[in-house]
């Protein structure tokens, strides 16, 4: 699969502090990619030195197959890693007018645009009477004026409500299903879990995981359960091969998967041994879950 961005041992640092420690990863061509981590994980940082908006300290990155310069490689990216700046007292449409005079593009995008976020018959509005969600999505018509082979966003959903939420998330899967590579940048596990195909992990500027979202969620799952005789259960979950981690709160006891078993098969081993289960439910890990195992882990080796 062809390669749109390929990052080779990047760091950054600002004074002591390193944002980005020694960062490697590929963004394949249709994917979509998200940069999961809290805030000052290093997310914005890397979005903004491929961009050549922030200087590297050392390692490096190249676009497409390495032999375009940065310069002509971004005339074929669209990016969004800044709050929406347009003219207030100018229509969303006058406002794309000019990024197509920045970018050399026919005025003629604009609609075509403005359809897939969803503004068309907003088009003639001034900014200023556009709701944050509606500035949001006139960014992206904005950053898809040139028919970019990535689109870069940098938190899409920061400070929107459900609705407008939910209308970025679909936007961008539209945008994907068009054939066009996503990059972006979240702190929201929801949001990585919903609507990327791969992942890259960071916490304090370390990369933790990269790869398939599905890859990272791929575990076994576990079960959720309660039975008549706790103790008794969780001596036979010791002693099973299929799990390992056994978490007990309260009467609620959470066996991890080693292996797969199937919930009936399970339900009929503990009752021939006389456990009768009054609550069994088969979960698989989130990737919430998944995040915060990789997260203890980091811990425990700076430990």
């Amino acid at each position: 699969m062809e390669s749109i961005l390929t990052i080779n041992n990047l760091t950054k640092k600002f004074g002591q502090l390193t944002a980005v420690n020694n960062l490697s990863f590929t963004i394949k061509k249709g994917n979509v990619y998200g940069i999961l981590g809290p805030n000052g994980s290093g997310k914005s940082t890397t979005l903004g030195i491929v961009l050549n908006v922030v200087n590297k300290t050392s390692g490096n990155f190249h676009w497409f197959d390495g032999n375009t310069t940065t310069h002509n490689a971004l005339k074929k990216v669209g990016a969004i890693i800044e709050r929406p700046n347009f003219y207030p007292y100018m229509s969303g449409y006058e406002n794309l007018k000019l990024v197509c005079k920045i970018k050399g593009v026919n005025y003629s995008k604009i609609d075509e645009k403005l359809e897939i976020v969803g503004l068309l018959k907003r088009k003639h509005s001034k900014f200023k009477t556009f709701s944050l969600g509606m500035k949001q999505r006139l960014a992206i018509a904005s950053a898809l004026l040139n028919d970019p082979e990535i689109l870069i966003l940098d938190e899409p959903t920061n400070g929107l409500d459900p609705q407008g939420i939910h209308q970025i998330r679909e936007i961008i899967k539209q945008i994907a299903a068009q054939g066009t590579t996503i990059l972006l940048a979240s702190h929201l596990l929801d949001e990585v879990e919903k609507v990327c195909s791969h992942v890259v992990v960071l916490r304090n500027g370390v990369k933790l995981y990269a790869g398939s979202v599905d890859e990272m969620i791929s575990s076994h799952g576990f079960f959720e359960l309660k039975c008549n005789n706790q103790s008794e259960l969780i001596t036979l979950l010791e002693n099973h091969n299929a799990f390992g981690n056994i978490k007990v709160e309260g009467d609620l006891v959470t066996a991890f998967l080693t292996e797969p078993i199937k919930s009936d098969t399970f339900n009929k081993l503990l009752f021939e041994k006389g456990i009768i289960l009054t609550h069994l439910v088969q979960r698989k890990e989130s990737l919430e879950e998944q995040f915060l195992k990789l997260t203890d882990n980091l811990n425990k080796q700076n430990q």
